[in-house]
């Protein structure tokens, strides 16, 4: 069962709710592993997961990026302000998107392009 919203907002999808929830937490862990993995583990037939998990990995590669060019310009002092934003941007983003999966959600982070 899939019900797709008309304002954007995030979709109900039938599937297991614990292991969706567990693909955004993993991120906390293992930055792009934990999604990864969970993208590796999901079953083919798993929508929820799989979405998640996906969604999950695009971010973390998006946050990636911008640690990358926040710990470059720590060299003008601009960075130094920029690592803990991003890092709070990253946990608060993180925890909402895992209570959006365990409810049956797929959330799609803000900002995120779809690479993979």
């Amino acid at each position: 069962m899939s019900v797709e919203s008309n304002d954007g907002e995030s979709r109900t999808v039938e599937g297991d709710t614990t292991l969706a929830a567990l693909a955004h937490a993993s991120a906390l862990v293992a930055s792009i592993l934990g999604p990864v993995l969970f993208l590796v583990l999901a079953d083919d037939d798993d929508e929820l997961v799989r979405e998640n998990a996906k969604n999950s990995l695009n971010f973390q590669i998006v946050m990636f990026v911008a640690f990358v060019v926040s710990g470059i310009l720590t060299i003008v002092l601009v960075g130094l302000l920029l690592l803990p934003i991003f890092a709070i941007i990253d946990l608060v983003l993180v925890l909402i998107a895992t209570v959006k999966a365990n409810n049956g959600e797929v959330y799609e982070y803000p900002y995120t392009p779809s690479i993979v």
